[in-house]
């Protein structure tokens, strides 16, 4: 069950055809268990891959063009709703879509947009499929899960262009980022109860996804990132997350990467500070409001690009001035934290996140979405409705998992001789393989 920033939550089945045709259902829901449907899209149009995206290495981009755009309502609430949304804030040509007073019938299918008619109603849904215009698909092979097994199995999933944190900004936003990957029919990961599920649906027949238990927020431990994670604006990191429950205080390490595998380093964050009790979100259901302060940063440069912009910034802005190189951390604390990589201290951060178990009962974090303009949820009204790629518990105590990072770094020394940390090239990254989609 995904959640959209707004919040929305939906689930999807894309099917692309040879002839670069494809359908696509979007199935919408009044929970965050995607088990109590709204109302279904049922999407049509044509696709054509382009060219290697300029922007961000890795993907391709492309333009699509929608031909029909079909509505299914699942109850009368929903065709109330998306009725009154509709009739007040489309142009002349939409006002009429629903007449008041329409009642429901199960199963028909209504026309938001049409390019033969040259009628578009889907505006006031805040739609679009701008998703289409950056595509990559991984490969990857998982190991099969019964101990009397050996070898692997193809995974493949499909990223497409992340969302506008921005409501209003969705309609012209043209992606640099990736959303959660959808799953193959065919090769995805396994177990995944969801995947057959939703690929049996239609507009008429949303998915019901599993009851799944409601897990407290227990954020005590270590947490990782599974894969190598893209931000819009370009930016490629992993992330590691330790949290002291006795006294609410957290440590983060964010590594910076050139390249969408994370095997080029560019720069490294380490930052710490305390955090508040959680408290239900009243806006996100499933989701708990905390606030992060940041007190503390250090920053190592890993590349001389890096370097010279760090030695080239304003003095007193960013450290000690001109006093930058790769491989040597160095304590932003004193300069109220780096002017050129906007980082400012103190900070406060309103936050949103959320833990839930997968299907192999793993313990995952989901930690609130970034703003796609690049600020900082800073203030309550800020607050994400939606969650990044998650993390995972460490299994074991943060102890234990900090050796292990330090095993895996090549040790240069820091201004004050201790042990500098340098990003893991491959440790955090799962996906060996990189395909993009081709079609004839």
């Amino acid at each position: 069950c995904e959640v959209r920033p707004g919040p929305e939550f939906l689930t999807r089945s894309y099917l692309f055809y040879a002839n670069r045709l494809f359908k696509a259902y979007q199935f919408y829901y009044w929970d965050p268990s995607c088990r109590d449907p709204s109302y279904s899209l049922v999407i049509k149009g044509k696709l054509r891959l382009r060219q290697a995206s300029w922007i961000t290495r890795g993907a391709t981009e492309a333009d699509y063009h929608l031909h029909k755009v079909g509505i299914v309502f699942h109850s009368q609430k929903a065709m109330r709703e998306v009725a009154a949304w509709i009739n007040q804030t489309s142009g002349e040509g939409c006002r009429g879509f629903l007449p008041a007073g329409r009642t429901w019938a199960p199963g028909a299918l209504y026309e938001l947009l049409s390019a033969k008619t040259e009628r578009d109603c889907t505006a006031a849904l805040g739609f679009a499929m701008h998703e289409l215009s950056l595509v990559r698909v991984e490969k990857h092979y998982q190991p099969l899960l019964q101990p009397q097994q050996s070898g692997s199995r193809l995974v493949e999933e499909l990223y497409l262009g992340d969302i506008h944190t921005e409501w209003v900004e969705r309609l012209h936003y043209r992606p640099t980022g990736y959303q959660q990957p959808m799953q193959s029919a065919v090769h995805h990961v396994h177990p995944c109860p969801a995947c057959g599920i939703i690929y049996r649906a239609d507009e008429h027949h949303p998915p019901i996804l599993p009851v799944r238990a409601q897990l407290p927020m227990q954020l005590s431990g270590s947490w990782v990132s599974t894969h190598c994670e893209v931000r819009p604006a370009v930016l490629f990191l992993t992330r590691y997350f330790i949290f002291h429950g006795n006294n609410h205080t957290w440590e983060g390490y964010y590594y910076h990467y050139s390249d969408p595998l994370c095997k080029e380093p560019t720069f490294t964050i380490y930052a710490s500070g305390h955090y508040t009790q959680g408290i239900p979100s009243s806006k996100v259901r499933g989701g708990t409001e905390l606030a992060f302060k940041v007190t503390q940063a250090r920053v190592t440069p890993m590349d001389q690009v890096t370097v010279m912009m760090l030695n080239s910034s304003e003095p007193g802005s960013c450290g000690l001035t001109s006093s930058w190189s790769a491989g040597v951390e160095q304590d932003i604390t004193p300069t109220n934290g780096c002017l050129a990589l906007g980082i400012k201290l103190p900070h406060m951060e309103y936050e949103l996140f959320k833990t839930e178990q997968d299907t192999k009962d793993r313990s995952l974090l989901y930690v609130g979405e970034r703003p796609t303009d690049g600020s900082s949820p800073d203030s309550p009204d800020k607050r994400p409705t939606s969650y990044q790629a998650p993390l995972i518990r460490c299994a074991g105590a943060s102890e234990e998992f900090s050796n292990y990072v330090s095993l895996k770094y090549s040790g240069k020394k820091d201004a004050n001789g201790n042990e500098a940390l340098k990003p893991l090239p491959v440790a955090f990254l799962l996906f060996i393989a990189l395909l993009f989609l081709r079609w004839d």
